[in-house]
């Protein structure tokens, strides 16, 4: 598998932002057959970081009502919680290794 179909994207909101402050861990979501070690190796190659843990999270999918009782699905989603293992390493999202 290739390394940039494994990260989809990082997953920007104010929870894990403040988490990426606090305890030095960065959320990404990823595709559905990805592994912990694809996932380390990635953000290695691509962020050039060493990774301490990797805890992977499964969402399931989720239904709103529209307008007239339309319903609207959600994709499932797959998401992992890596933690650096330089607690002065940070990610910059806007440039690739």
């Amino acid at each position: 598998m290739r390394i940039y179909n494994i990260l989809k994207k990082p997953v920007i909101t104010e929870k894990t932002s403040n988490l990426g402050v606090i305890s030095n861990c960065y959320v990404f979501e990823v595709s559905t057959d990805a592994t912990k070690i694809d996932v380390k190796k990635s953000v290695l190659d691509l962020y050039g970081v060493e990774v301490a843990s990797v805890n992977m999270l499964n969402t399931r999918e989720k239904f709103k009502f529209g307008k007239k009782w339309a319903q609207v699905k959600r994709r499932s989603t797959k998401k992992a919680h890596v933690t650096l293992k330089d607690a002065k390493a940070k990610i910059d999202f806007s440039i690739l290794k």
